[in-house]
């Protein structure tokens, strides 16, 4: 009795827990899935469901949109440049914090991470008090600025775990055998931190493309990026052009996250 009451609350957990996911996973889904529907819609304006199904925004926004393509290709500027030093810099954070456990290497590492904690608005305030006091004007290099500091820890803690995968044997091989260190980590550290080091710029590059709390904040009349002109499209008109450039960058992420599973496989740094 006492076993087939264990049972019975092990596949009631597991019913419960499979429940919960299921809806979560719903809720996240279902407004994607809204957008892509939409952006098909033969209709003037964005409604769910859509009236009839056409591709015509999709012509409409690779033919007839340069504020849209010039917006996205800021972004994409922005993005890249955010991205490269952001590698740059937490990769070499990670060589220095990923086996080092002194106090102050946690400490130093808790603040690295430490815009993740932050809310996104919080953090985007907070760098543009501090530009004003320094008295620097909001440009394309303040965007760049804050980008880092918002995507540096994800390449940090990808790289760190790829790090923490490395046998420190492979190391001391190649020191006992009379290796340089800067030929030690071009042989031996940096292609096995490779696969780290690119998921975490992969996901770098996406949470920059996507960001809209820090691009507010830290962006000028001439530096206006995609997520803020699509947010002035949608709240000035409500045009499909906006779910068609949402359809399209959904569908450009797909294609980005399967073939960085095939090089790198995000999926064991993601978890």
């Amino acid at each position: 009795m006492v076993r087939r009451l264990s049972k019975l609350d092990r596949h009631s957990f597991l019913f419960l827990l499979g429940l919960a996911a299921a809806i979560g996973i719903l809720l996240l889904v279902i407004p994607t899935i809204i957008v892509v529907v939409t952006s098909f819609t033969s209709g003037y304006s964005l409604k769910f469901p859509p009236p009839g199904y056409s591709v015509r925004w999709y012509e409409a926004l690779f033919q007839d949109s340069p504020e849209i393509i010039d917006a996205f290709m800021l972004s994409l500027r922005l993005a890249l440049t955010a991205t490269f030093i952001s590698t740059l810099l937490a990769t070499a954070a990670a060589l220095a914090l990923a086996r080092n456990k002194s106090s102050w290497a946690r400490i130093l590492d808790s603040f690295l991470m430490s815009p993740l904690m932050l809310p996104s608005l919080a953090l985007g305030l907070g760098i543009l008090m501090l530009f004003n006091m320094l008295g620097q004007g909001l440009s394309f290099s303040t965007l760049v600025i804050g980008h880092v500091a918002i995507c540096s820890p994800y390449v940090l803690r990808t790289a760190s775990a790829s790090y923490a995968q490395l046998d420190p044997a492979l190391l001391d091989c190649s020191r006992s055998l009379g290796a340089s260190g800067w030929f030690t980590f071009r042989r031996v550290e940096l292609p096995a931190l490779l696969p780290g080091i690119a998921t975490g710029a992969f996901i770098a590059l996406m949470a920059s493309l996507d960001n809209v709390a820090l691009s507010l904040f830290l962006s000028d009349a001439r530096s206006e990026v995609l997520p803020i002109r699509l947010w002035h499209i949608i709240e000035d008109s409500l045009d499909v052009r906006a779910a068609a450039a949402s359809g399209a960058l959904i569908a450009a992420t797909l294609g980005l996250m399967i073939v960085m599973e095939k090089l790198a496989g995000i999926s064991r740094y993601m978890k």
